[in-house]
């Protein structure tokens, strides 16, 4: 019998067998108790301008700068990220439930009615962001109904004095 030390990882394979899996509601409602910031990721694809809400975002690494994002098969966003090799994250404040909404809508040409600049990849980046970051697309893994899209953050810029917006219980929140 092995012993694993401080450093090392031990995996085991054991098959086990569930009398049931998990539905599909109760599996979001119990995710919903997670809170989470919420982000818009944006991308450039062909001169036209592509944004998702998202709320599975987070730091993967410091050296190098790595970030994780997981976008849904279903959305547009996802199949052009890979086209693109570069995509934006855009960390909505507490007043940016307006926006949250906006990107989450199958509306086209979201872009045409909020303010925005594009930065150094070419990716459009949301003015009213508390924070926005760009990335190179360093990989891309399926993950069930979702892709997870890992970017070295190659630019960023934040606003101090803007609190979060957060999600939790399927409902928009502020802190404090």
């Amino acid at each position: 019998m092995s012993h694993a030390t401080e450093h090392e990882t031990v995996l085991v394979n054991r098959p086990v067998e569930y009398a049931d899996e998990i539905d599909p509601i109760t599996f979001r409602r119990v995710l919903g108790t997670f809170a989470s910031g919420v982000t818009v990721v944006t991308v450039e694809h062909e001169g036209v301008y592509h944004g998702s809400t998202v709320s599975s975002f987070c730091s993967l690494s410091l050296d190098p700068p790595l970030v994780l994002v997981c976008i849904g098969h279903h959305s547009t966003t996802h199949g052009f990220i890979g086209q693109a090799g570069a995509f934006g994250i855009n960390i909505l404040g507490e007043g940016g439930e307006h926006l949250s909404r906006h990107f989450a809508s199958s509306q086209p040409h979201k872009f045409a009615t909020v303010a925005h600049h594009i930065g150094q990849t070419g990716v459009p980046l949301l003015a009213d962001a508390i924070t926005t970051l760009e990335c190179q697309l360093v990989d891309h893994v399926a993950g069930g109904d979702h892709s997870i899209f890992i970017g070295r953050v190659v630019s960023a810029h934040t606003h101090d004095d803007t609190q979060p917006l957060l999600f939790f219980r399927s409902q928009y929140h502020r802190l404090g």
